[in-house]
């Protein structure tokens, strides 16, 4: 099957196809004679595989951790789900850090009366201390 009607199958851009070759996260496909790219049944496989991985929040070297515990014939769940217990815990960090900053913004919201007059307390807080904590608490 040729590039575009993978893309076409897959949710996935010809770019997106052709980057995940060039990173090494799939093989490169077989060429047919005319040069184009022709991918196998098992290639698309590894490929929705990549896409609903990412789809669930895993990032590109978590993918190739999946992909490689795939590959591999003695791999445990327990493997699996370490690697999924640890993703579910960045994700909800990342949730508590963004629920802060949603509190923070709905406070500077509040303290603004939202008037024609120029003053506004969310300009004075964002140019002051640290409106909520940054990324790196």
């Amino acid at each position: 099957m040729n590039i575009s009607k993978v893309a076409e199958l897959t949710g996935l851009t010809s770019k997106t196809l052709r980057y995940y070759e060039a990173i090494g996260l799939i093989p490169s496909p077989e060429r047919g004679e005319n040069g184009y790219r022709s991918y196998s049944d098992a290639l698309i496989r590894r490929i929705r595989f990549v896409k609903n991985a990412r789809e669930a929040g895993f990032n590109l070297d978590e993918c190739r951790e999946l992909l490689a515990l795939q590959d591999k014939e003695s791999r445990t769940s327990a493997e699996v789900k370490a690697l999924t217990l640890a993703k579910i815990n960045d994700i909800e960090q990342r949730i508590a850090h963004m629920q802060m900053m949603l509190q923070g913004l709905r406070r500077l919201a509040d303290q603004c009366h939202g008037d024609a007059k120029p003053e506004c307390p969310i300009m004075e807080a964002l140019g002051g201390p640290a409106v909520a904590p940054s990324a790196k608490e």
